[in-house]
């Protein structure tokens, strides 16, 4: 397995990213636990928490898909899929005026890589 480790960095990246949002402005408004009411505060956590909650399973997918022996090039457009869907759904939430168009075409892309990645995997079980 060689391309889903660089797309698990290149995520893990923009995890830390993410959480180092979170801290500094946990610290710089003094809030230790929670958002304290703080509307800003809050949808970084909700960025922060939302990444957490799809990338893992869509990157294991994706690495089953590659064990499989999966043709590269399908690996990484699922790569590509789920690095830019997190990647626009977090821009799109971060922005307290949102525009729903970076946040819904996030979700579309990560939902993608986990269906495609799921339906691939039935369809070998299936096949083989």
């Amino acid at each position: 397995m060689t391309i889903t480790p660089v797309y698990a960095a290149l995520l893990g990246l923009l995890f830390i990213a993410l959480s180092v949002r979170v801290i500094r402005l946990r610290r710089s408004r003094k809030v230790a636990v929670g958002a304290q009411g703080d509307e800003t505060i809050e949808r970084a956590m909700r960025v922060h928490a939302n990444f957490a909650e799809y990338a893992p399973l869509a990157l294991l997918l994706i690495a089953m898909v590659e064990l499989k022996g999966v043709a590269g090039v399908w690996i990484h457009i699922l790569g590509l899929m789920l690095l830019g869907g997190r990647a626009l759904h977090a821009y799109g939430m971060s922005r307290p005026n949102e525009d729903f168009r970076f946040r819904v075409g996030g979700m579309s892309l990560t939902f993608g890589a986990i269906g495609l990645a799921s339906a691939s995997l039935l369809a070998l079980a299936i096949l083989r």
